[in-house]
């Protein structure tokens, strides 16, 4: 029976921890970090490569501690958030900040390990997402906004850990996930809009499920399809893609830009969530496909 309750008490610590950081969504920043710095290194120190996911998972694990506390009493309105360790009560603030300062701290030491400027994004990316995207947004969508900027960092973020420098080649990788954040979290705001309701968010462009939303999906699809072939006209300096990779990003982007006509024509829950899972599969291709053609030409 004790052996029972210890492994219980310990399943639900592991279980609000992941939660607490967000780990699948954490892990998909990092996925994306590594990216960057593949795109970007000559030689691959996989001393920098370990150092790097362990600081982009604590950068993130603590911006979502962070908002997890701020938001606490409105989580706990929602279906999707209501279960969550400071909003169900089974984590207090003062341990959930104890592991957003420990993170924040643990996270830029270990970037700036790795250089300066790593660490100068990495805190800035905490610093906007608390600070910022998350006080804003029960008040504006503008929020989304602001909340793709640190959410575009991380594939630049690698590149700025591979080569110290911050030039074209990162600011290409900045505008694809920038671009990107907006139909992923517009798909995201839609088919949770009631949900979203009730905790006052109001997270698509109008504020409502309406033609004018989809349209703005479908023209910041556009702007990603547009902002992922950039690389292959050679100039955008070391970052650059083959014709042949540059064909299956563009139909990467065609099919991306399929799902948001979709919701445009059918303005249904259903397919905003259809669009949702394109577009987290579409940035995943894309950012192989990118390292893929990179190592083999």
């Amino acid at each position: 029976m004790d052996t029972t309750v210890t492994s219980t008490v310990k399943h639900s610590v592991i279980s609000d921890f992941k939660e607490i950081t967000k780990m699948r969504l954490a892990l998909s920043v990092v996925f994306s970090s590594l990216a960057g710095y593949l795109l970007g290194v000559e030689t691959v120190d996989y001393k920098t490569l370990v150092l790097l996911a362990f600081g982009g998972y604590f950068m993130v694990g603590a911006s979502n501690a962070f908002n997890q506390i701020i938001e606490k009493d409105l989580d706990a309105l929602m279906d999707r958030t209501k279960d969550r360790p400071v909003a169900a009560g089974r984590m207090s603030v003062n341990v959930a900040f104890s592991i957003a300062a420990i993170f924040t701290i643990l996270g830029i030491t270990i970037l700036y390990t790795i250089n300066q400027q790593t660490a100068m994004f990495g805190a800035i990316s905490i610093f906007l997402y608390t600070c910022v995207y998350t006080p804003l947004k029960t008040k504006t969508p503008l929020a989304v906004f602001v909340g793709a900027i640190p959410g575009a960092i991380p594939f630049m973020l690698g590149w700025v850990a591979a080569t110290d420098n911050f030039g074209i080649e990162p600011g290409t990788l900045f505008a694809i996930q920038f671009f990107w954040q907006f139909p992923h979290f517009w798909a995201i705001g839609w088919f949770l809009f009631e949900d979203y309701k009730k905790g006052g968010f109001f997270m698509l462009p109008t504020r409502n499920r309406d033609r004018a939303s989809a349209v703005q999906v479908i023209v910041y699809s556009v702007w990603t399809l547009l902002a992922s072939l950039i690389p292959a006209f050679g100039i955008t300096g070391k970052l650059y893609i083959t014709p042949i990779s540059a064909v299956i990003v563009g139909l990467l982007g065609l099919g991306f830009l399929y799902y948001a006509f979709q919701l445009f024509k059918k303005m249904t829950t259903q397919a905003a969530r259809t669009l949702m899972i394109v577009s987290v599969s579409y940035i995943t291709l894309l950012q192989i496909v990118y390292v893929l053609d990179k190592f083999i030409r």
